[in-house]
């Protein structure tokens, strides 16, 4: 089981802070250290905490110089925040600036309170959809041409004539792509067209399932298969507060609580036993990849616990 953490910076976290955990995620044996990609907390109670969000790809791109092994990449950048072109210079040359180590995670975007506050357009669900299969046409589109050929796109949302297409980046055809979420019908289509990695976040092992029954129905719609494209990696959110003790558990869970614009979550609140049950559970229904979502960035002793009474008994039994 491949692991990774997932971070909510939002909530109000410097680079530093972020570093550190980065570095002891590293340190610890986990695979990748994943971020939103938001510039507002999801509280319903205040605008965030201090110091207040920082921006995603710049974070990474520091991260890409300050770390040497570990996975970075976004679940999810809401195609709402940047222009596809762009965003696919500035993912190929985070991806240098690592060695290859970058993933992308894209998504419609949903939380309009965000745009509001930053002056950011907001389209209606189905234009954001639309824009989301545009963007991954031109994204993969732009890694994938041929250094020294330009690339052209026409949609109905995005033109691009004659891009040179670079820079690259060094995992080849591209770094890897993370679409995800519930959607009944475009999602999984999309994530069979586009994506090397569906995620499902936060929901419980039955909703998962179902999702990635739709996203193989999809895949055999679309012909990935017989396309030559490798299956998709299966991966599964999970909200994490564990700990020592039962009142550990419970300090730690109670951000969780707290009125959020969030849709409802299947958190693992407890032991370290039960949080590799519950991976356990996600490995039978064909899971190989999890992101654990810690809310609290500055308690590291979470982190530490997980590393040492959590990783160990997956590498050996799953």
């Amino acid at each position: 089981m491949r692991v990774c953490v997932f971070t909510e910076p939002h909530r109000g976290a410097t680079y530093d802070d972020q570093l550190r955990l980065a570095r002891l995620a590293e340190d610890g044996g986990f695979e990748g250290f994943f971020r939103a990609d938001h510039y507002r907390s999801m509280s319903l109670e205040s605008g965030g905490g201090l110091p207040g969000p920082t921006d995603a790809w710049l974070t990474l791109a520091g991260l890409a110089r300050d770390t040497s092994r570990i996975r970075l990449g976004t679940l999810v950048s809401p195609v709402t925040f940047r222009l596809p072109g762009p965003l696919a210079v500035m993912v190929a040359q985070v991806d240098q600036m690592s060695g290859g180590r970058v993933e992308l995670g894209l998504g419609a975007g949903w939380y309009e309170r965000e745009h509001i506050s930053h002056g950011i357009p907001f389209p209606r669900t189905g234009e954001r959809f639309d824009r989301l299969e545009e963007q991954l046409a031109v994204i993969t589109g732009f890694w994938g041409t041929p250094a020294g050929e330009g690339f052209s796109y026409q949609g109905d949302h995005y033109r691009l004539v004659d891009a040179p297409a670079l820079p690259k980046p060094v995992q080849t055809p591209g770094p890897p792509i993370i679409v995800g979420g519930g959607g009944p019908k475009r999602t999984p289509e999309l994530a069979a067209r586009y994506a090397d990695e569906f995620n499902m976040p936060f929901k419980t092992v039955e909703v998962t399932a179902e999702a990635f029954a739709r996203v193989a129905e999809a895949g055999e719609r679309v012909g990935r298969a017989a396309a030559g494209r490798p299956p998709l990696v299966l991966s599964a959110g999970i909200v994490v507060a564990i700990g020592r003790t039962d009142a550990e558990a419970r300090r730690r869970a109670a951000p969780l609580h707290e009125a959020s614009a969030l849709p409802p979550e299947d958190p693992v609140v407890g032991s370290p036993a039960q949080l590799v049950q519950r991976i356990g559970e996600f490995a039978e229904i064909g899971v190989t990849r999890v992101h654990l979502r810690l809310t609290e960035m500055s308690d590291l002793d979470h982190l530490e616990l997980i590393a040492t009474e959590v990783l160990p008994h997956l590498n050996a039994e799953h």
